[in-house]
């Protein structure tokens, strides 16, 4: 939503995966929110203090997600049912659908197959644990299926 905990956290645990399995030069990782509340600041404490627990570094600054991103990339991940929406509603044309997808669509560990990855912001930092937890499982699998050439 405001790119400030969930996107930045996906963000940043993405490219510490790509980068220990070899492909940052392969692949081009942003996050972006679909709300402009955040817009320019960096990631939530909680969620730097997260991510610093699990020796991940927490980089970047909220931006607001367009049309241009659909040109951009080829793979746009929404952490939940309401931002999916905001962001299929961006689409310049119905070519575009394949390229949104739900990021617990990855997840494979059970506790993870959720709809939504829940939003931890008003929580403790259990939520930003289970979070951060959800994000290492998809992620993992993302770069599995980029590596098997199904993605």
């Amino acid at each position: 939503m405001g790119n400030i905990c969930r996107s930045p956290a996906g963000e940043n645990i993405f490219r510490h995966q790509v980068k220990s399995a070899g492909l940052e030069n392969d692949i081009i990782i942003d996050s972006a929110g679909t709300h402009n509340y955040h817009t320019g600041k960096g990631p939530d404490h909680r969620m730097c203090a997260t991510l610093k627990s699990r020796s991940i570094p927490a980089d970047g600054k909220a931006r607001l997600f367009n049309t241009q991103d659909f040109y951009n990339f080829d793979l746009i991940l929404t952490m939940d049912t309401e931002n999916y929406q905001r962001v299929t509603a961006q689409e310049p044309d119905d070519d575009y659908r394949a390229k949104v997808r739900m990021f617990t669509s990855y997840c494979t560990q059970s506790e993870n197959q959720i709809p939504d990855v829940p939003d931890p912001y008003y929580g403790g930092d259990e939520g930003f644990e289970q979070v951060a937890d959800i994000l290492v499982d998809g992620c993992a699998e993302i770069i599995h299926q980029y590596q098997q050439g199904t993605l």
